[in-house]
């Protein structure tokens, strides 16, 4: 009797997509063939994990297997039937399936285990065959205020993938080509339905392709790319800030099956300045002043992150005022013009006053008998 879906992916009937597949996700990476090589059963616990995920993620095939169970599946029920007479027990877990990304049980696998670094899928096997996108990929990128403040040109070395040179990216084995997909018979669609309601979709097998790579490559595993270290420039333009995304166009992962490349997203992370703390676009920092120059007023000179700039302190400004210097901040990433530069000062007293300056202290208190506490209302 063929285990129920829910129970081999290991989650309960009402789960969600997400969490379906991220049962899957850890389900797979436990009963993958090349994790247990010296189990046997181990290749048919991923087939069997790899049915009920292809099942339970998508909507139309699960509300069949809700009301009809396996029988929609193994041909003498009332639910689903695929041209070809095959169900899903007869499908190539190598690659006929659409796991939910678009890119077939190799996108599934480089998720699971890594990305694409060199295993592709396992050799000899069935894989669908059709022109798939490469992957989007990412890389983070460190770099000072400054660099962030100024824009920066930074090298960087990825991992990733390129034509592959033996079989000149069509993933097939040189003298080889994909044949009709024995599923739809080169058609790329089956029909799904009940009695006279049939309708076509893609078909799992080949993914809708309508060929399968009978013979992949041997040097790719049928990915038509291998992996390799590439050095590029990146321009990172002023005005980034933690977690800003530039955008490498073409610059991802190597398309399958002569499929365009994805692009590569390099992810900022900007260290911390010692007296400025950015905001968005506007910078605060904080600035000591003397009593003196609080209470008869200064012009004060401060710095900036393209030089220095100065501010007029009025007489009697009180520690913690802030003052602002327009279009002293951060540029905007968009182009937009700049922040602001916020200045707070702080008035330090002095320390360690001696008799003669405490004597001119206490000469000036009696001139200034004012209670700046005056107005305070004090409870009890």
């Amino acid at each position: 009797m063929a285990r129920d879906f829910y129970e081999t992916l290991g989650v309960k009937k009402g789960a969600t997509k997400d969490e379906v597949k991220k049962a899957y996700r850890r389900m797979a990476r436990k009963h993958h063939p090349d994790v247990n090589p010296n189990d046997p059963q181990a290749e048919q616990r991923f087939k069997d994990v790899s049915e009920a995920y292809q099942v339970l993620s998508d909507d139309s095939k699960r509300q069949q297997y809700d009301q009809f169970g396996h029988s929609a599946y193994t041909g003498g029920g009332a639910g689903q039937s695929y041209g070809g007479g095959r169900g899903p027990g007869g499908f190539d877990y190598s690659g006929g399936f659409d796991f939910g990304g678009g890119g077939g049980f190799s996108d599934v696998f480089e998720s699971l285990f890594g990305g694409g670094r060199g295993r592709g899928g396992r050799r000899g096997r069935t894989q669908a065959y059709g022109p798939q996108r490469g992957q989007d990929t990412y890389a983070n990128m460190a770099i000072t205020f400054d660099e962030a403040f100024h824009g920066v040109a930074k090298d960087i070395s990825l991992e990733t993938a390129d034509t592959c040179s033996t079989c000149k990216g069509t993933g097939s084995k040189p003298g080889t080509s994909p044949t009709p997909c024995s599923m739809c018979g080169g058609s790329g669609q089956v029909s799904a339905g009940r009695g006279m309601f049939n309708i076509p979709q893609s078909c799992p097998q080949c993914g809708g392709a309508g060929k399968i790579n009978a013979s992949p490559c041997a040097q790719c595993g049928g990915q038509g790319a291998r992996p390799v270290v590439k050095r590029l420039s990146v321009k990172i333009p002023a005005g980034v800030d933690n977690g800003s995304k530039i955008r490498l166009t073409g610059k991802g992962s190597h398309g399958r099956q002569g499929g365009p490349a994805g692009d590569l997203y390099i992810v900022t992370s900007v260290g911390a300045h010692k007296l400025f703390e950015r905001k968005g676009s506007n910078l605060h920092c904080e600035i000591p002043i003397t009593i003196v120059e609080a209470t008869l007023g200064t012009r004060l000179e401060v710095p900036t992150p393209e030089g220095k700039s100065s501010i007029k302190i009025p007489p009697g400004t009180d520690s913690g005022t802030t003052f602002r210097l327009r279009g002293k901040g951060f540029p905007s990433l968009q182009g937009r013009g700049r922040g602001d530069l916020y200045v707070k000062v702080k008035v330090v007293t002095p320390k360690n006053v001696q008799d003669k300056e405490r004597t001119l202290l206490e000469d000036f208190a009696r001139l200034h008998p004012e209670d700046p506490r005056a107005d305070l209302r004090y409870a009890g």
